[in-house]
């Protein structure tokens, strides 16, 4: 059976690999224009992203629903997670080298600089749906580090509203990706 754009779903639901072959042929310059917008400083690092990203569409084909968005803003979707994935382990990398090694060089400590504005941009650009006290809670719990205990000490408010507002927030930010995606 000859894949096409007829029936590459249906076969790399049945875990046919030439539908995953389609999907590279068919949306690879997609896929890969959306990790090089993020990855531009770890050109290194684009090919293997590319092969993770196949891996999840691959590992979670079941997933995709096609009344909630079109397969491409799908696999697009998880080309941007999936680049800054790379991007968080890359400066995790850093961070712990320049950490052991006092020569961090400068070209590692600029590289540094970029991977962290990628990653600032992209949190705000995700928490900008929140009002100004909700994306508080949420970079302190999740960019912080800091325990629900910690937060609701610091801010006042009890625990249960702070669950509360995580959900709530949580549901804003998937919202606001589901449009940008569609």
């Amino acid at each position: 059976m000859r894949i096409n754009r007829d029936n590459f779903l249906v076969r790399l639901r049945a875990r046919d690999e030439r539908a995953l072959e389609f999907v590279l042929e068919e949306y690879g310059g997609l896929l890969m224009s959306v990790i090089k917008r993020h990855l531009s400083c770890l050109p290194q690092m684009q090919e293997e992203c590319l092969n993770d990203v196949l891996l999840r569409i691959w590992e979670h084909i079941a997933q995709f629903d096609e009344s909630r968005s079109t397969f491409k803003n799908w696999i697009a979707g998880i080309a941007r997670y999936q680049s800054i994935t790379y991007l968080r382990k890359y400066k995790k990398y850093l961070d712990e080298r320049s950490l052991d090694s006092c020569d961090a060089g400068a070209e590692d400590v600029e590289l540094l600089r970029l991977i962290e504005r990628e990653l600032s941009d992209e949190t705000e650009r995700m928490l900008s749906c929140l009002k100004a006290e909700d994306r508080s809670i949420f970079l302190k719990l999740y960019c912080e580090g800091q325990g629900i205990e910690e937060v609701s000490r610091e801010t006042g408010i009890k625990k249960s509203a702070i669950y509360q507002r995580i959900a709530r927030g949580k549901k804003k930010i998937i919202s606001l990706r589901n449009r940008e995606v569609n």
